[in-house]
């Protein structure tokens, strides 16, 4: 079932905010008013994972340029977050939220628990203001993914939202030639 055009469901989780060196609580209220990215991963002292977030870090600046706040999520606690932030050069260079998921409910809420594991699949999405899903990537677990391709989709995502009426074509970059769906171009693209 596609979350697509779904609002997030509620949850309530703590977190290892790495900015203040603290541990907050974290709900689905949260992610509302503005818009996020949520990072799934399978497990904190991995191997693709502390590459993928460390990625996701070198495009944080951009992103918050954006108006986009970042949470990563796992099945480990807020505490082990807080260890491998502590251990991991990969990890200490992280300033957004790492979200504590231990009883899975935000990772069944997304769809992205693997049952038999009990672990996150790598899975990426995009939450407009409202708290309604806009994009989502989910990779097997030996297929990292590049947060670069992050920035283009929110600058669409924000461009569709605040342009009704409009899209965004293939490899459409800010600034280009987007789309008005009409009769006049069934058939002419």
């Amino acid at each position: 079932m596609s979350l697509i055009g779904k609002e997030i469901l509620p949850f309530k989780a703590e977190a290892y905010n790495p900015k203040e060196d603290e541990f907050v609580q974290v709900t689905d209220e949260s992610l509302k008013g503005k818009w996020s990215i949520v990072c799934f991963y399978p497990a904190d002292f991995t191997f693709v994972c502390p590459t993928e977030l460390e990625d996701l870090q070198d495009q944080y600046a951009t992103l918050q340029e954006l108006g986009v706040e970042v949470y990563s999520v796992s099945t480990d606690t807020h505490f082990t977050h807080k260890a491998w932030h502590d251990h991991s050069d990969a990890i200490k260079k992280i300033e957004y939220m790492m979200i504590g998921d231990p009883s899975q409910t935000i990772s069944r809420n997304f769809d992205v628990l693997d049952e038999e594991s009990g672990l996150a699949d790598r899975g990426t999405f995009i939450i407009d203001p409202d708290g309604v899903v806009q994009a989502v990537e989910i990779n097997a677990g030996g297929i990292g993914r590049d947060a670069s391709t992050l920035v283009g989709k929110i600058k669409a995502a924000q461009y569709v939202r605040d342009n009704p009426g409009e899209v965004c074509p293939a490899k459409w970059e800010e600034g280009g030639e987007t789309l008005k769906p009409s009769l006049d171009l069934v058939g002419k693209i």
